[in-house]
């Protein structure tokens, strides 16, 4: 997985990074994950949903809130993350190592990257 610096975020708190497999891996931010604090539950995607950038296309669910997750590319969804089945809380432990779903992206991606911030300005402006 790529460094925390390479990541795109999405106003909406959710992080991506292009892999060198050609999908993007998605995840929230630690920002996301202190506001909902512990979380109990992630609500996924369908394997082969086809999604739109900025489209609400999940849930995750704290003992405080439930949040909904945005596609911060548009694509196909082609991987969830099983491990969240069992153990949601994984979340908190490790923001940035743990991603919820993968999207096989369609061909205007570069242009979508570019609605997304880079990690210092997400920083800035998320407080995080």
């Amino acid at each position: 997985m790529n460094a925390q610096e390479t990541f795109k975020f999405a106003q909406t708190h959710e992080w991506s990074s292009l892999e060198d497999d050609g999908l993007v891996w998605v995840g929230v931010s630690n920002h996301a994950q202190e506001a909902l604090g512990d979380v109990m539950f992630f609500q996924a995607p369908k394997l082969g949903q086809v999604v739109k950038q900025g489209e609400a296309i999940a849930v995750i669910e704290s003992v405080k809130a439930a949040s909904d997750i945005h596609a911060p590319v548009s694509g196909e969804i082609v991987a969830l993350n099983q491990a969240l089945e069992s153990s949601p809380e994984i979340v908190n432990q490790a923001p940035y190592s743990t991603w919820l779903f993968k999207i096989k992206p369609g061909a205007e991606l570069a242009a979508e990257l570019l609605n997304l911030l880079d990690a210092p300005t997400y920083s800035s402006t998320a407080g995080a």
